[in-house]
């Protein structure tokens, strides 16, 4: 699914809602999210999971093609974990893994 279809499926679920203000509000939480986590916060939505960011030092790789090392910059990536509501939903056909998520 892309934005574009969240926010129409959104707006056909809550007709009272203008397809445009939906789409305003998606784009809202989206940027306050990334926002957050710019500034190194952790944004945790209940049930859903946590968005967090993770440093990853410099390093050595390797180029594929030629296999010459090059040196890699250190960054900083997003991560995000799946709160135990939603892995307790997608495995929910699953008995071995529901009862995981469990204990």
């Amino acid at each position: 699914m892309i934005k574009s279809e969240l926010v129409a499926r959104i707006a056909s679920v809550n007709p009272h809602l203008y397809q445009r203000d939906v789409e305003n509000i998606v784009n809202a939480i989206l940027d306050e999210i990334v926002d957050a986590l710019a500034r190194g916060d952790r944004v945790e939505l209940r049930g859903f999971g946590a968005f967090s960011v993770k440093a990853r030092p410099a390093r050595v790789g390797r180029n594929p093609r030629t296999g010459e090392h090059v040196s890699v910059d250190g960054k900083v990536v997003p991560f995000f974990k799946t709160g135990k509501e939603m892995r307790v939903r997608l495995n929910k056909d699953d008995p071995a893994a529901a009862a995981e998520a469990s204990a």
